[in-house]
C-alpha cells in the first residue's frame, strides 16, 4: 500500500510539473483540460468575443492562454502578443512604480502633495486631455491631500472630471474621510511624481518596469508598432468599438499592452520582488475599510454591511479583503468593450489574471474564479460582475 501511494504521488508530481493541473486556494486540483472546456463553454454561453487568461500557482503562470478574436469584424484570433488596452491595470502598475519611490524617500505619502511643488496647484498650467487645477482655485482642500489618499482613493475627487455635469474638477467630499474610487486622484499623483522627478510618466514606466521585466511590447502612450497586433473592445453584439490611441501618459488608464508582458508584471508583483517586504505588505493590505453597497453609480453613496463578513477594504492602490486562506488582493479594469480583472492570494501563492474585449466578459468572472481558482469571496455584486444567467 505504502508503495502504490509513493507511485501515486509520484504521477501527480510528474502531471503538476508539466503543468497538466491547477492548484485551487481550497488546495483541489482541476485538470487544465476542464479549465480550457469551461473558458470555451462560458464564453459561447454569455458570448464574449475574446479572453486573456493566466493562473498562478506558487506565484508562477501554469497556465496562460488566449481565446477567441481580437477583431470580430476581421476574424483576426487573439493572441498573447494581441496588444490590449489596459484599462485600470494601469492603476496597479502606478501603485508599483510609487512604493519603490516611497522606498528610494523620493516622496512620503504622508506629506501634502503641494509641499512638492513650486507654485499653488491651481497655477499650473497643464495641456492635453487633463485641464488642469484651475477648477480648484477657489476650495483650499486640495491642500490637504496626500499621496496616500491618491493611492487609497479617498481624495473626495470624481471618479474623472468629464464624467460631471458640468466636466469641473470638483470635491465631493472631505479629503481623507472616505473610499470613492478616483482616476483623478491617480493623475494628481503622477503630476507631482513628474514634477519631483522632472520625467515624464511614460520615461519613470520604461525605466522602472517596461524596460526592466522586457516588457516590449507595453507601454502608457500609444506606439506605431503596436498597429500589426490591435486587439479590440467590442460591444455585446460583437461590434467594435473604436480604439483610443493615448497620446499622453495617464497613471488612471492609458496602459496597452499584452497578455505575455502583463504575466511578466504580475509575477514580479505577487512574488514580491523589486519592493521590500515592508512595502510589499503596506501595498496589499487594508489601509481602509469600505462600506459602499456598490464600487460605482447611484449604490457607491449608501453604505451597507454586505461586505462585513469578507472585511472588504482598500490597500495602496489594489483592493484588499480577507479570506478564511489569508488576505487576497486585486485589481480590475473597465472601460467600453473592456472588462478585466486579477486578484492574488498571498499566503497560497495562487492568483489569476483575466483579461477581455467585450462589454460581456464581466459576466463570466464569477463562475471562471469559481472554477479555476476556487476563489469564492471575490465582491461580484458590488463590482456590478452580474453573472450573465442573472442578467435581465
Amino acid at each position: 500500500m505504502k508503495q502504490l501511494l509513493l507511485i501515486v504521488t509520484f504521477f501527480i508530481s510528474i502531471t503538476f510539473a508539466f503543468g497538466q493541473t491547477i492548484s485551487r486556494i481550497d488546495g483541489s486540483i482541476i485538470p487544465v483540460d476542464s479549465l480550457n472546456t469551461k473558458i470555451e463553454d462560458l464564453m459561447e454561453t454569455a458570448n464574449v468575443s475574446g479572453i486573456a487568461i493566466s493562473v498562478f500557482n506558487n506565484n508562477q503562470p501554469v497556465f496562460s492562454k488566449t481565446y477567441g478574436l481580437a477583431n470580430v469584424k476581421e476574424n483576426i484570433p487573439m493572441h498573447q502578443s494581441s496588444v490590449l488596452y489596459a484599462a485600470s491595470f494601469a492603476k496597479m502598475v502606478f501603485a508599483y512604480i510609487t512604493m519603490q519611490l516611497v522606498q528610494e524617500k523620493v516622496i512620503d505619502l504622508d506629506r501634502p502633495l503641494v509641499e512638492y511643488l513650486s507654485k499653488p496647484l491651481p497655477d499650473y498650467k497643464i495641456n492635453g486631455w487633463n485641464r488642469g487645477y484651475q477648477d480648484l482655485k477657489d476650495d483650499e482642500r486640495y491642500k490637504k491631500i496626500t499621496g496616500r489618499m491618491c493611492l487609497m482613493h479617498m481624495t473626495g475627487f470624481p471618479n474623472w472630471r468629464w464624467l460631471e455635469a458640468d466636466n469641473k474638477l470638483k470635491f465631493k467630499f472631505e479629503p481623507g474621510t472616505r473610499y470613492s474610487y478616483s482616476g483623478e486622484g491617480l493623475y494628481l499623483l503622477q503630476f507631482v511624481i513628474e514634477q519631483i522627478t522632472g520625467k515624464d510618466y511614460e520615461s519613470i514606466s520604461q525605466e522602472r518596469v517596461f524596460k526592466p521585466l522586457g516588457m516590449r511590447n507595453s507601454s502608457q502612450v500609444w506606439q506605431t508598432r503596436f498597429d500589426t497586433n490591435i486587439c479590440l473592445g467590442h460591444n455585446p453584439l460583437g461590434e467594435p468599438y473604436e480604439l483610443m490611441k493615448w497620446e499622453e501618459a495617464s497613471a488612471g488608464g492609458s496602459m496597452s499592452t499584452t497578455l505575455e508582458d502583463f504575466n511578466k508584471f504580475y509575477t514580479t508583483l505577487i512574488s514580491n520582488k523589486g519592493l521590500s517586504k515592508k512595502s510589499f505588505k503596506a501595498m496589499t493590505t487594508t489601509q481602509v475599510r469600505i462600506k459602499s453597497r456598490a464600487q460605482f453609480g447611484p449604490l457607491s453613496k449608501e453604505d451597507s454591511t454586505d461586505n462585513d463578513d469578507i472585511q472588504l477594504g482598500y490597500g495602496l492602490g489594489v483592493g484588499t479583503f480577507k479570506t478564511p486562506y489569508g488576505r487576497a488582493f486585486f485589481k480590475e479594469g473597465h472601460d467600453d468593450g473592456w472588462g478585466h480583472y486579477s486578484i492574488c492570494f498571498p499566503k497560497k501563492k495562487i492568483a489569476i489574471v483575466i483579461m477581455t474585449n467585450n462589454d460581456n466578459g464581466e459576466s463570466i468572472f464569477k463562475e471562471l474564479l469559481e472554477y479555476s481558482i476556487g476563489d469564492t469571496f471575490t465582491p461580484w455584486r458590488w463590482q456590478n460582475y452580474i453573472p450573465y444567467d442573472q442578467k435581465k
